[in-house]
């Protein structure tokens, strides 16, 4: 069972791996991102961040896309964690697993704007969470389970 999808370009880092599992009761996090699996170096960081008593896969998005629909990662109670917005859409319109969309973190780039204190948007990412709403995903900011919940068709 999917307990959580977020965006945070961090990836797996303290709040991730101690403030959402335990709140989630999630038991395994998988890190969803094309270029983790081609850096070595990213993997071993991403492993140091991991709850010991909580399972870690890392995958691409189109490996995590086969996973969650081939069924097999329904015996987890999963955390799913990507980079970006729309590494989160092709998750949310290439399975059906997906009923809401946590934005925990943004880099801010050329052309964006700050909807929140962490959360940056460029205008096709706007348009992605714009359709993932129309598409009745509940999209969500908030940083730690203890903030308060942001609803994004609020912001953008």
């Amino acid at each position: 069972m999917i307990k959580l999808l977020r965006v945070d370009h961090r990836l797996l880092h303290g709040q991730v791996a101690f403030s959402w599992t335990s709140k989630l009761g999630a038991d395994c996090i998988l890190v969803a991102n094309d270029d983790v699996m081609q850096d070595e170096m990213r993997k071993t960081a991403i492993k140091f961040a991991k709850p010991a008593n909580i399972k870690l896969v890392m995958k691409t998005i189109d490996g995590a896309i086969e996973s969650i629909n081939s069924g097999v990662t329904d015996k987890y109670k999963l955390l799913v964690v990507v980079e970006s917005i729309e590494d989160a859409y092709k998750l949310i319109k290439n399975t059906s697993a997906f009923t809401s969309l946590n934005l925990g973190g943004t880099r801010p780039k050329e052309n964006t704007r700050s909807i929140s204190k962490v959360v940056s948007v460029n205008e096709e990412e706007t348009n992605l969470l714009k359709e993932l709403i129309k598409d009745n995903i509940e999209v969500e900011i908030r940083m730690v389970p203890e903030d308060t919940k942001i609803l994004a068709e609020k912001v953008l």
